[in-house]
């Protein structure tokens, strides 16, 4: 058996292609980032001189860098976040569940880390800095601001993530037909830097989810991308097709209950059921 690595991210596990990519991507978010300072910069000092307001041009351009470099430093940790909640690993409802929650962390962070660095930049020079200033509500004048800044950073994220689990995948290995007749055929999946090598005999059960396939293998579930009928082709006779959306070994069915439909359920060695369609019962007849 031929296997072939999955693409669930991660610099150490990319090919070639994925590579170009993510630096592309992050040439272009760093050139639009730069531009976008430099205007909001610019934009503030001359509404400050049109309003008569006695302020330097580094003091703006403190406040304008401080702001880009705390959404910085919590950037790695929204795409972190994204890449694990991203569906179909999370449901829909659940994943914007959790992006909402994420605001007031991402906002808090940001504005503590700002602030910080406002601090440090004016005790350079010689100066105290205030956050407060001039505006009322200092906390919710920022917090508003925040939550378009995070859902562009969360958006962008998703994308680039998107973009790259579509770029050529990890080539496959050529296979040497001498070590395949005696080696254990194995799945590899790469989730991140890590790269899991499972043994077909490990793996009980394998379920579609969208562009993807989670390999339900000692215990635990991971994301592999490819597709159902791929992984079924790759798998070969050790695994039994029993729904459109599901594989099974046949070694881990322990028993096939029918119903009076002519559906039926998969009991597996370790307890699990499993719901199976009448119009694959026929390819179970092995494992009666």
């Amino acid at each position: 058996m031929v296997t072939q690595a999955g693409t669930n991210g991660g610099w150490a596990g990319m090919s070639g292609g994925r590579r170009q990519m993510a630096a592309a991507l992050l040439t272009g978010f760093l050139l639009i980032l730069v531009v976008v300072t430099i205007g909001n910069a610019e934009s503030t000092i001359s509404d400050l001189a049109a309003a008569r307001v006695r302020e330097t041009r580094a003091h703006v351009w403190i406040w304008e860098l401080s702001s880009v470099f705390a959404w910085l430093s919590v950037a790695p940790l929204i795409w972190w976040c994204v890449a694990k909640v991203r569906p179909p690993r999370v449901r829909w409802p659940a994943v914007a569940l959790i992006v909402l929650l994420g605001l007031p962390i991402a906002s808090a962070w940001h504005v503590a880390s700002m602030v910080g660095l406002r601090h440090l930049a004016y005790g350079a020079m010689g100066e105290g800095y205030h956050f407060a200033g001039s505006i009322a509500h200092p906390y919710l004048y920022e917090f508003r601001k925040d939550a378009a800044t995070y859902l562009q950073f969360t958006g962008l994220a998703a994308l680039s993530q998107w973009l790259l689990a579509r770029v050529d995948p990890l080539p496959r290995a050529e296979p040497n037909p001498a070590a395949l007749s005696t080696a254990q055929p194995t799945l590899i999946i790469v989730d991140g830097a890590t790269r899991h090598l499972l043994s077909v005999d490990t793996i009980d059960h394998i379920r579609a989810a969208g562009n993807y396939v989670e390999v339900h293998a000692a215990g635990r579930a991971l994301l592999h991308r490819a597709t159902l009928t791929g992984i079924e082709i790759e798998m070969g006779e050790a695994f039994v097709r029993i729904h459109r959306s599901r594989l099974v070994r046949r070694d881990a069915i322990r028993s096939v209950h029918t119903d009076r439909s002519g559906d039926f359920s998969v009991s597996l060695v370790d307890g699990t059921m499993l719901a199976g369609s009448r119009r694959y019962r026929d390819q179970l007849a092995r494992c009666d």
